[in-house]
């Protein structure tokens, strides 16, 4: 596997999460250890394989919450909640902004901070 030095955040998808169901998800932010640029994306995966899929020197990965997601395409709904036992709880606004710009066409995505 090569690595990419400063690979351009803009090349990360923001948002990857599973097609349908309840599952955990984490936030992770990035920085472009030489340009400072920050970018947030939404994993369904564990950071390790995140870690491993975007294999990239020049970026700093932190996983700064988790929680879960409902996730019912049928219904054209998301609803984000709860936290993440090992990372804790992620911004879930930040989380809803970045799902509603890749579901742009769903009809409710929405989030609380209470639930496990």
């Amino acid at each position: 596997m090569s690595q990419v030095e400063d690979k351009n955040l803009s090349e990360i998808a923001s948002v990857n999460i599973d097609s349908n169901g309840r599952f955990k998800y984490i936030l992770i932010k990035l920085v472009s250890k030489n340009s400072k640029q920050e970018k947030y994306v939404v994993r369904a995966d564990i950071l390790d394989d995140f870690e491993k899929n975007c294999n990239v020197s020049g970026i700093d990965i932190e996983c700064v919450g988790g929680g879960r997601i409902l996730h019912e395409p049928e219904k054209k709904t998301i609803f984000v909640y709860g936290y993440s036992l090992g990372f804790g709880l992620a911004d879930h606004k930040i989380s809803v902004e970045l799902l509603k710009e890749k579901y742009s066409y769903y009809v409710s995505i929405t989030f609380s901070n209470e639930g496990y």
